[in-house]
């Protein structure tokens, strides 16, 4: 990642600064999910299937079992002095692919006069909404939107501002990448930040099963719904025959690892068209959907340092269930 002048978006009615197009061709849903159905293990995890910006999403953000939100809202509550301290002021501030979720608002509202925000994700068409929300919410606020990929190498806007910049990963969007993916994405944007610059990252801390299980497996039936809702899209997408009834929605924590792992299981033996090929299930034959790792403060800050970063500071909610760390690259 490097720095290069912004490409400034046709002003016929444009309503963010700029926008940086870096040719990113989003993966098709077939082609992501056939990919998973052919592997020794059927797995889609990893493959970003599930849309945050969705109600459903939404709705299972608001449960009382569901504490990663919440929690991380109440450090940027609770924090704010010392978290806008850190960072200092008139930063630029870059939203690592979280649809200008209520962390980010919440954030913007506490920073000291920020200067500039950078939307960034794979999706453009939802990208630029989301830009624009910010825009039209912050007049003054220098916005730019960068269509690309946070896991490959590429060109960040300019940091014009004369404060930090920023990058911010909320939620537990780390904990989506087994640790030596994290390690490597990590490293990818220390070098991108170059020095003096900041990452302030959400991470899901180690604690009981209970606790965990009950968020990611909840009693209401949303996170089981939402799974499930993906063979549903296949049903609708890729002309596939898959019987919902006959699958589970299964969680694991291992609390050894640090390793949330949900699967959807086969309840019985069954054949599914998929895409034009039939592909076999055995009863208790299980599709993985995704994993969310967890770690201690001491685990993430050896991993952060390994990827190029120094801990600066970190902050927890009350009941110690989330962790926002800050980082400093070089």
């Amino acid at each position: 990642m490097t720095d290069r002048p912004a490409d400034e978006i046709a002003r016929q009615g444009a309503d963010i600064a700029a926008f940086h197009d870096h040719g990113l061709q989003p993966a098709e849903f077939r082609e992501l999910f056939l990919a998973g159905m052919v592997l020794p293990e059927k797995s889609i995890a990893g493959r970003m299937l599930v849309d945050r910006r969705s109600p459903a999403f939404r709705r299972l953000c608001a449960l009382p079992e569901y504490y990663i939100e919440r929690s991380e809202l109440e450090i940027l509550r609770d924090q704010a002095v010392p978290i806008a301290a850190g960072l200092g002021p008139s930063i630029q501030l870059i939203d690592i692919g979280q649809s200008f979720g209520p962390q980010v608002q919440q954030l913007l509202a506490v920073i000291d006069r920020p200067w500039g925000y950078v939307a960034l994700d794979r999706e453009k068409d939802a990208l630029l909404d989301d830009a624009r929300r910010v825009q039209a919410r912050y007049p003054k606020l220098w916005v730019e939107a960068v269509c690309a990929d946070m896991r490959q190498a590429f060109d960040l806007p300019s940091n014009a501002g004369g404060g930090r910049r920023v990058a911010y990963l909320p939620g537990n969007a780390i904990g989506n990448f087994d640790p030596t993916d994290a390690l490597a994405m990590l490293s990818l944007w220390a070098r991108g930040l170059r020095q003096g610059g900041l990452m302030l990252i959400g991470v899901d801390l180690r604690k009981s099963v209970l606790v965990i299980e009950s968020a990611y497996d909840d009693p209401h039936g949303l996170n089981a719904a939402l799974m499930l809702d993906l063979l549903e899209r296949a049903n609708r997408e890729l002309d596939a025959g898959f019987d919902v009834r006959l699958f589970e929605h299964r969680v694991h924590y291992d609390s050894d690892r640090g390793r949330l792992r949900s699967d959807l299981v086969s309840i019985a033996r069954q054949d599914v068209k998929i895409g034009g090929q039939i592909f076999h299930f055995a009863a208790g034959e299980a599709i993985h959907v995704s994993d969310s790792w967890k770690y201690s403060v001491e685990d993430f800050q050896a991993l952060a340092r390994g990827a190029g970063f120094r801990p600066i500071d970190v902050w927890l909610d009350s009941h110690e269930l989330f962790g926002i760390h800050l980082l400093a690259a070089g």
